[in-house]
């Protein structure tokens, strides 16, 4: 392979260097043009007193123009949040409109959408457990969520330890039983929270697997053996 001549070196620096250089020329010509055309003409509007001489100082002007294309930069953006904003309702609700409209589906999407809205207005968990007990009468079960260990005049006026239970109808678990259950006639399951409002949901047809298997924590791990 030939060697390459010094002037043919120079030359192939010269348009490495250019390449790795045009770029940053490009980016400062453009904003250069974003500052004069945006904050040049938008700088009235935005300060109402200039002095002529902060103007006539190349520096301070480039400062004037950079704080009126700040603020023309802001205002767009609060503009696209809002649009975004109403945007996102507007087709939020052609959506659920739409929903509506379909039948069988619209039955199920009115009652999850109540779900959601009845059991986190609260801001925090509705139930604690999910139970079995038997119910509405002896030899026949049914899915239950502890809501509170009954206490107060309920509690005063029974002679065994009874906690609450919301015993939720299916498919619409926002209807049901409240029932006051003694604590030993309490089965409590395994089976989470959202697992269980799935089992009443879905009438039974899906079911979560059995043995129930949590992810094994350690509270606090052994300590590395240190070599003596």
């Amino acid at each position: 392979m030939p060697k390459l001549g010094l002037f043919a070196k120079l030359r192939a620096a010269f348009v490495a260097g250019l390449f790795m250089l045009a770029p940053i020329a490009v980016t400062l010509i453009v904003a250069s043009w974003l500052l004069q055309q945006v904050g040049g003409r938008f700088r009235n509007y935005f300060f109402f007193y200039v002095p002529e001489d902060w103007l006539t100082n190349p520096n301070l002007a480039l400062l004037w123009n950079l704080a009126a294309t700040f603020i023309v930069i802001v205002i767009i953006t609060c503009i696209g949040l809002i649009s975004r904003w109403f945007a996102g309702k507007y087709l939020a609700g052609v959506a659920e409109r739409f929903i509506g409209n379909i039948p069988g589906v619209s039955a199920i999407y009115g009652t999850v959408k109540q779900i959601v809205t009845t059991f986190s207005s609260t801001g925090r968990s509705v139930f604690q457990k999910v139970v079995l007990i038997e119910f509405p009468r002896k030899g026949i079960y049914a899915i239950g969520f502890l809501t509170n260990e009954a206490q107060g005049e309920i509690q005063a006026r029974t002679a065994e330890t009874v906690w609450t239970i919301f015993v939720p109808t299916t498919p619409n678990p926002t209807s049901g039983f409240l029932v006051m259950v003694p604590k030993d006639s309490i089965t409590v399951l395994d089976m989470s929270i959202g697992d269980g409002m799935k089992l009443v949901i879905s009438g039974g047809a899906v079911s979560p697997p059995y043995p129930y298997t949590a992810p094994i924590r350690v509270e606090n791990p052994p300590e590395p053996s240190k070599a003596a």
